[in-house]
Order: structure tokens, then sequence, then C-alpha cells
């Protein structure tokens, strides 16, 4: 494992993608300078590609891997368990039941769902919300970006390939617009000028005009609007969100497919903003990235109605290899105190990002939390309006690729935000070498263009 795990600077043999990447690539169809590493071997925060270059997963394979690739206690339970049993029903699916009731918000007793993917957990917890309290309605945020499954797709909105061609959609969805601050989707300035209108729109318009709050079953929200670029609404904004769902009888489900699991510095995201939801929609890290693993945790009492229970699974739902990881990934995160280290890690990336914005003139904004970041990429912050430059964000992906960093850009409405994730369990040293190889791509962009 000391292979890769402990390294502190990337390894690189060629430019990457090297020929042999490019061969895979090319029989993908995919254009030869994409930028992502087919792997070969993986350890820690580091990717060996089918060349031999050694380069940091700056994303955590897109927040799946939070306890870093290849966890050497992970490794050690995938075969343990290979070798009692790789399908059917254990009884660890029940004791994950109990250990995913411990560590979600809230005390009330709980129940859970599996499923095995992100996509799949959302059609549950729609499911489940419509099916327990008998109503149609979902409300969900312009720009999230849910899955990929009919139920999933219906409540996304990310960008318009999303959905395009594949209408009708299922019906009964509501799009609110997301508390987006740094670009208002109602023109103001920032929070203070604001006085919540995102919040006030769902009131004061939809609730009161074509929307009857009576007949909705459940707010579905992200804690952190992630592929939209990671916007963090203001904490009084999703409080507020909360009031207004306690007020008319609606469901509260809080999507935390990205957001768990440690990544904002708490267990669940939610926390972070003092709120407890009714549905806990989780997938992606659960398993740390060993097995395809989500699931639903939610109140008992809206799992039965009467006699009746509901029913949400899959033949591959709650698979043993993948309850047998996540019982240990859960363990990994606890004794590694890896909850508490995110929220360090994370305070001090983004004030050196934040210190890399300050001489930057097409960095727009810094913004996240826990070891959540996004970094919004403009034409130019002196240019009215900042214009967006998704082109300048791939710019800058690119370059840190071929420096050994790997990142991605995000960003609904037409703009780049650059994805800084990186595995929770990530060290200073690494952190730093991801820095300067980030401010260095950063400033070789904005020269570029001058």
């Amino acid at each position: 494992m000391a292979k890769l795990w402990n390294l502190n600077q990337p390894k690189m043999v060629t430019e990457p993608p090297g020929p042999e990447t490019k061969r895979i690539l090319a029989a993908a169809g995919l254009p030869p300078d994409f930028a992502t590493p087919i792997i070969k071997s993986a350890e820690g925060v580091w990717i060996e590609d089918l060349d031999g270059n050694v380069i940091m997963d700056f994303i955590s394979g897109r927040c799946t891997v939070n306890v870093g690739h290849r966890h050497p206690r992970l490794v050690q339970v995938l075969h343990h368990q290979a070798d009692l049993v790789t399908h059917g029903l254990t009884e660890d699916r029940l004791l994950l039941e109990k250990e995913l009731a411990r560590i979600t918000p809230g005390k009330k007793d709980k129940r859970a769902v599996y499923a095995h993917s992100g996509s799949d957990a959302n059609d549950a917890a729609i499911k489940l919300a419509r099916w327990s309290s008998g109503k149609p309605y979902i409300v969900c945020f312009a720009g999230a970006y849910h899955g990929v499954t009919y139920g999933a797709l219906s409540v996304s909105s990310y960008i318009p390939e999303m959905v395009k061609h594949f209408g009708p959609n299922l019906p009964g969805i509501y799009n609110m617009p997301y508390p987006y601050c740094f670009r208002c989707p109602f023109g103001y300035g920032g929070c203070d000028e604001c006085g919540l209108s995102c919040l006030n729109y769902i009131k004061n318009y939809a609730f009161k005009s074509y929307l009857p709050p009576v007949e909705v079953a459940a707010v579905l929200v992200e804690p952190v609007a992630g592929d939209a670029g990671w916007h963090v609404p203001p904490k009084e904004w999703m409080k507020g969100l909360k009031e207004i769902c306690v007020d008319n009888g609606i469901l509260l489900i809080s999507e935390e497919v990205q957001t768990g699991f440690g990544r904002m510095g708490e267990w669940f995201g939610m926390t972070h903003f003092g709120v407890v939801p009714d549905i806990i929609v989780m997938g992606k890290a659960m398993a740390g990235g060993a097995a395809p693993m989500s699931g639903v945790v939610a109140e008992s009492s809206l799992f039965s109605k009467g006699k009746d229970r509901f029913s949400h699974g899959h033949t591959m739902g709650g698979h043993p290899v993948g309850v047998a990881t996540t019982l240990e990934n859960i363990k990994i995160i606890e004794d590694e105190n890896l909850v508490e280290e995110c929220k360090k890690k994370g305070d001090y990336l983004k004030r050196r990002l934040i210190e890399i914005w300050e001489d930057s003139s097409i960095i727009g904004d810094v913004r996240g939390v826990g070891l959540l970041i996004g970094v919004e990429i403009v034409k130019s912050k002196r240019a009215p309006k900042m214009p967006p430059a998704p082109d300048y964000a791939d710019e800058i992906c690119r370059r840190a690729y071929k420096k050994g960093l790997w990142t991605i850009r995000m960003g609904a409405y037409g703009t780049g935000v650059l994805r800084v994730a990186p595995p929770l369990i990530i060290s200073q040293k690494q952190l730093d070498t991801a820095v300067g190889i980030l401010e260095k791509s950063i400033k070789e962009t904005e020269d570029s263009h001058r």
C-alpha cells in the first residue's frame, strides 16, 4: 500500500494523456486530449494511469472515495466478504440499518432501504415521499443534478442535455430557484440585498398561485448544490425552507449523495445548517467506492401504512459486499477522525484558494464547506457581471492534468467552476502540492488570455 499512498508529489513519465491512454480513448470514441486518466491502479489520493503517470485525484472520483482509493481496511473486507457470500440477505444488512440511523441527523426511530446508485436512491426517496404522504407533487431546485434514471432525471436541471429529447418526464415536479448568491437569479448584488428572495418566491408566489402546498409531498434539496457549482446557501435560507415544510406538512428530503459521509466536515451536510431532514438520500461515498451502494434513511413511520409496507428494491440493492464495506467505511471515518480532519483541512484549503483569488483576475468566487469547494472562473472579475468562462476553466483543468493533478469543470447556467474535493485522508503535504499545481495552472491560463 505504501507504493502510492504516502507519495507527496506526482510522478510523470510522459505528458498525459500518454500513448497507452490515447489508445483506450480512441477505442472509446473519446478525443485524444480528454483530460481524464485511464486507471491502472490507485491508492489513497493517487491514480496510476496506463502510461505509468501517477496523478493526484483532486475530486475523489466525484466524491466517491472519501477514505481514499483502495483503503487497506476496505480491501481486507472485500476479500473476507468474497470468502463468505456474494449474494443474498445477511445480518450485516440489519446492522447497517442501525448504524445509518445512528450517524444520520435526528433522534427518531429510522429505517433504511438500499439501492445501488444515487439515481436509484433518489427514485426511492421520491416514491417514499409520495407513498407515505399520499400527495402528488415534488418541489426541487434549478441547477440540480440528482441522477439519470427517470425519476432522478425529472428532478434534475443541471444542463439542457440531461433532459433534451427524453421527455415527457415524471409529472408533478416543480423547479424553484436555488440561492446562487454569486449570481443571484433575481438580479440582486448579494445576500444582504435580496431578503431571501429565493425562499419568498416559494411562499409568496408558487404557493399562492400555481402550486397548492397541501398537495406537495416533499421538497428535495441538496445541502450544497453540487454539479451546479458547489453553491452554498445561507443558513437562514435552509432553516427557512425547513420551516416552510413544517408549516405545510411537507417532507424535507436532503439529497446527500455528494455531501454525505464526512464531506462537509459533518457526517451529513444538512447538519451544517442545523436542520434535521425527514428523509436522507445517500450514495457515492457510502461504501467508500469499493462497491456500488446507496440508500434512503427516514423515520420509521414513513415506511408503513396500516398493514402496508413501503417497498423499493433491486436485485443488487443492499448487496452483501456493499453492505459489508459500508459498515467498515463508517468505522474508518470514525477511527481516523475524518469528519473533524475534513473540517480542518477544508478551512486551510479554502484560505489558500482565497489567497489565490485575491491575486487572480479570472477567479470570480471561492465558496464551499469542508473539502467541498468551488472555484468559479470568469473572463475577468473586473468586468461588469463577471462573464462566465467555462473555456478558461477547461484550460485550467487541462494544464493541471498535464502537471499531475486531476480536477474537472462543472457549473450550471453556462458557468465554469473548478471542482475541488480531494479525499478526506489527504495529507497536509499532498494538499500543498495540489494547491501549488492549481495555482500555477490558473496563472498560466490567465497569462495566456491577456
